[in-house]
């Protein structure tokens, strides 16, 4: 009974979600408590020296796919000049368009797809010299606290710099996804933490350029576990992929089904 209520609910919302003008609608319902959280936080960030040099330079802002959300008012009222990159997917595109409420534009793909396009639109728009990119490097189905090489192909081939950010909050909601997607609460305490520009030489052999991107793994990485700490909250899993947390969901769901006959019987 419930799989066929799912399957007609599903069929009903997935054709609603895929129009350009519900998809506005939906992206302006969810910054209004962004910003309500935003606005009734007291926020702490650290080495905004660096965000203030590169807003409006060629640079690639990285965060984990799982730390976007509060970054966005920060990105809004620091005058930052950005495109996102989002994927093709509606919840992508949705995604994007509550990007722009933000100020940023989007480039549509991935890493899976469109890889090729969305470096070569990436380049075009940092070789502008005014904008930058913001991009989660270890999406969009993880694994976890992965870095992938799509940043650094772009820092290799544009010369600009990558710059990790994250952040995290003291009253927090971790929902039950692969990247651990974190929802700050109102009346909060904010973290922000940007980290040191990174570069990566142009001319690079295979062993040096996995050196740097070991290197900017190894720095988001301790941002997250630092700012986690502050607040107590549990350790993100590493190499967790979106295959693996739905499949650990339908096990656990299996495992409290029997239980529940067991003790029935």
């Amino acid at each position: 009974m419930n799989k066929t209520f799912r399957k007609l609910w599903k069929g009903f919302w997935e054709p609603i979600l895929s129009l350009g003008i519900f998809q506005w609608i939906v992206a302006v319902i969810m910054a209004i408590p962004i910003w309500f959280v935003y606005f009734t936080s007291v926020k702490r960030i650290k080495n905004i020296d660096v965000f203030y040099k590169y807003r409006k330079k060629p640079a690639i802002f990285v965060f984990w796919h799982g730390r976007s959300l509060m970054l966005s008012p920060i990105i809004c009222l620091g005058g930052m000049q950005a495109y996102a990159v989002a994927s093709r997917h509606k919840d992508g595109r949705m995604m994007a368009k509550l990007q722009r409420l933000f100020g940023l534009r989007a480039i549509y793909g991935s890493s899976h797809k469109g890889g090729v396009s969305v470096l070569r639109e990436g380049l075009r728009v940092l070789n502008k010299g005014n904008f930058g990119i913001c991009m989660s490097p270890d999406g969009p189905g993880g694994p976890s606290l992965r870095v992938q090489d799509g940043a650094l192909y772009f820092a290799k081939m544009s010369g600009a710099p990558i710059i990790p950010v994250c952040y995290s909050a003291k009253r927090a909601w971790f929902q039950d996804r692969w990247d651990r997607y974190l929802l700050a609460l109102p009346f909060n305490k904010l973290t922000v933490n940007v980290g040191d520009p990174i570069f990566v030489p142009k001319k690079c052999s295979t062993a040096e350029f996995e050196a740097v991107r070991q290197q900017v793994e190894n720095v988001m990485v301790a941002q997250v576990r630092e700012m986690d700490a502050e607040f107590n909250h549990p350790i993100v899993e590493q190499d967790l992929t979106a295959h693996e947390c739905k499949k650990q969901r339908r096990e656990a769901a299996a495992t409290k089904k029997a239980n529940k006959k067991k003790q029935k019987a």
